[in-house]
């Protein structure tokens, strides 16, 4: 892994984010709702996600293939399926994300799907953005295969993260988890910096264990849990994917990502007051269970998240200077 790193405030992070997506052809709106995500992604401690993301787009296989706006395929008065017109996910997921919480203002209820997009990004980034409308939201994101089922050696299943998030007084509750061994998009920036993978993971092409990220893309990452619980992993990302379905996957030839929006007004049930209440007495009551030894502090989900961005919006990020100068050369600037 390359040593040299640079330190970037958030500012300066965002501005080159935006130049290069710019240099690669994306408007200036389109480059600040997709830099926003990445940035977002880095403050909240997830570096493969934050601006080395931006790298995987012009790699990606759908890159180069004409891309239009995203528009409507059907409607209820509960419920919306959009074509993403071959748009990079974190840039129609957002807009569905919007129209979601605008589809439940009514009714109380929504559900959204989206087919022909690629590349969500962290799906913690639009239930959050649902959530903090006073809606609950669950958000299923069903890709292309990287995952072998269990006990096979050959991928079929995306990663397949599933996302929760529920308002609460001190922020939404939120609940953002990958159902494979591994995250693609970390594999990608660690074949970048030919950084070995944890053990137990992923498989190369011939099934044997592996821990070169190359070996790995070209092989299959494993379901989460191991060799003890790996059906669990294996069950949720088949879930996730036949969810995927019904968000629209293969509608269109060769748009085999399918993604889902499920959000309610909790007052459909319950006043909103009361669910925020309640859901900061359970975090409470959790985090005040005695302690094993050693153990410092229960931790809630999303809360190591929520400190980091508050501390790196002020302190500012690093990145790998490898990933600086190629996004300083996608923008078509020279640097250093």
């Amino acid at each position: 892994m390359p040593s040299e790193r640079i330190h970037l405030s958030v500012d300066e992070a965002r501005a080159l984010g935006e130049r290069a997506l710019r240099g690669i052809g994306y408007d200036a709106e389109e480059a600040r709702i997709v830099t926003d995500h990445v940035i977002d992604a880095a403050l909240c401690g997830y570096e493969y996600s934050g601006l080395a993301k931006l790298l995987n787009i012009p790699e990606h296989r759908r890159f180069a293939s004409p891309r239009r706006p995203v528009t409507l395929l059907h409607e209820t008065p509960v419920s919306a399926l959009y074509d993403g017109g071959n748009n990079v996910g974190m840039l129609a997921m957002y807009h569905a994300a919007q129209a979601t919480i605008a589809k439940a203002a009514a009714p109380g209820i929504a559900v959204v799907g989206v087919t022909n997009s690629w590349m969500s990004g962290r799906s913690a980034y639009f239930v959050e953005m649902i959530a903090r409308a006073g809606l609950v939201a669950i958000h299923t994101a069903a890709s292309g295969a990287a995952v072998a089922p269990l006990g096979g050696i050959r991928p079929v299943l995306g990663t397949n993260p599933i996302a929760f998030a529920v308002p609460g007084e001190d922020g939404p509750l939120i609940l953002d988890m990958g159902t494979s061994a591994f995250m693609a998009t970390e594999l990608q920036l660690r074949v970048r910096r030919n950084e070995a993978l944890p053990e137990g993971v992923a498989v190369d092409r011939d099934g044997r264990p592996t821990r070169d990220p190359a070996a790995a893309r070209a092989g299959a990452l494993l379901p989460f849990g191991g060799s003890k619980d790996g059906h669990k992993g294996f069950g949720l990302g088949l879930i996730v994917q036949a969810l995927g379905i019904v968000g629209g996957a293969g509608m269109i030839a060769g748009a085999d990502d399918g993604y889902l929006f499920i959000a309610f007004r909790p007052d459909l049930l319950v006043p909103l007051d009361h669910v925020k209440r309640e859901v900061a007495a359970l975090i409470a009551r959790v985090k005040s269970v005695p302690r094993a030894a050693g153990i410092a502090e229960i931790r809630i989900p999303g809360e190591n998240s929520a400190r980091s961005r508050e501390r790196l919006k002020r302190d500012g990020i690093d990145i790998d200077g490898l990933v600086y100068d190629a996004l300083n050369r996608l923008a078509g600037d020279n640097r250093r």
